[in-house]
């Protein structure tokens, strides 16, 4: 049994209009080339909603109106429920957008067949470290449902960028680690501790930077504006855990060490245990990377599949290439995802 946590389907009337991969619009082709490889459930949605990650002149993905999305959730609900056993759903909706669609999105919330929120970690070159996004989250976890913060189409700082090839494979990981850090940084975890964040790829470069994200993180929110003017995430920089020079998990100097005059705060591990990671990528050493940071506890198995074409056996063999035992790998492959994502029985069939 294998749970993959990251895969896409996009429906006929969108595959019609837009540019885009022809395995988005195969669904039972999906379904069955997943099964032969042994992955019995794919949790599925679109980071576009109702458009594409395809660069098409004109088309602003977070402007498209909602009765398109409404059409695409219908869609999407419909699949699952046909394929019950086989299929579970995203809602995808744009964390700063309207409160019409985050109403729309919390209904969606409300049916069996959707499992998680999928949106975009920058939208428009803007992260979620905004006040804009306390409607979104406060939304999130009131249903207590995951959030994956999949990469935009277009990634903050890519559209200068002329070769495809970077965009995808370079900038969106990039743009995960980015904004994973400024979701952490913003205080959401801990202002909604109900919170339950997934960022693909194995996290971008995140299991790379963790130390540098707690030493950023015992700096001054005023470091580096003109006159110390007060800036930092919503309410303020991470809540006061220690006084000054109170020694962290590593002793004197530590995580946790605050220096004169700094507030200590809580050590980076306290908000990563609500940071998952999926294992959407071609490389073992990221993915051992992620486990040794995050834990294998937070880590999920995830393809991106459709629309990356990288064999599903290949995927799956990488895990027993990291030296865990039987029943780790096993939470990896599926028990972690089904205690997440709460797959305990599945919708009625259509």
């Amino acid at each position: 049994m294998t749970i993959d946590v990251h895969g896409h389907i996009t429906s006929p009337e969108l595959f019609r209009r837009f540019p885009m991969p022809p395995s988005l619009a195969d669904v039972d082709g999906m379904v069955e080339l997943k099964a032969a490889a042994g992955i019995t459930t794919s949790l599925v949605g679109s980071p576009v909603g109702a458009g594409t990650m395809v660069r098409t002149p004109g088309l602003d993905n977070y402007r498209q109106p909602l009765d398109t999305l409404e059409r695409f959730h219908d869609w999407l609900g419909e699949q699952v429920r046909a394929r019950p056993a086989a299929l579970r759903g995203y809602v995808y909706t744009n964390p700063l957008g309207s409160d019409a669609e985050l109403a729309a999105a919390a209904k969606r919330l409300e049916q069996d067949e959707f499992v998680g929120l999928m949106v975009n970690s920058s939208i428009a070159g803007r992260f979620l470290d905004t006040p804009r996004a306390d409607a979104f989250f406060a939304m999130a976890a009131q249903y207590r449902t995951p959030v994956m913060l999949h990469p935009p189409a277009e990634p903050a700082g890519a559209g200068e960028l002329d070769d495809l090839r970077l965009v995808e494979q370079i900038a969106r990981p990039c743009d995960v680690t980015l904004g994973t850090a400024a979701v952490l940084f913003a205080g959401w975890l801990e202002k909604y501790p109900e919170l339950r964040i997934v960022a693909p790829v194995c996290g971008g470069g995140l299991p790379l930077l963790l130390e540098r994200l707690e030493l950023a993180r015992r700096m001054p929110a005023t470091f580096g504006r003109p006159g110390g003017a007060p800036g930092g995430p919503p309410g303020g920089p991470p809540p006061e855990a220690r006084g000054p020079g109170a020694a962290g998990p590593g002793g004197p100097g530590g995580p946790g060490t605050a220096g004169p005059g700094v507030p200590a705060v809580p050590p980076l591990a306290e908000a990563l245990r609500r940071v998952y990671v999926d294992t959407a990528t071609p490389s073992l050493r990221a993915v051992a990377a992620a486990v040794d940071a995050f834990g294998a506890g937070n880590v999920l198995f995830g393809t991106d599949s459709p629309p990356m074409s990288a064999p599903l056996d290949a995927s799956l063999a990488r895990l027993n290439g990291l030296g865990l035992d039987a029943a780790t790998v096993a939470r990896i492959r599926h028990g972690n995802a089904a205690g997440l994502f709460g797959l305990t029985a599945a919708p009625a069939a259509a």
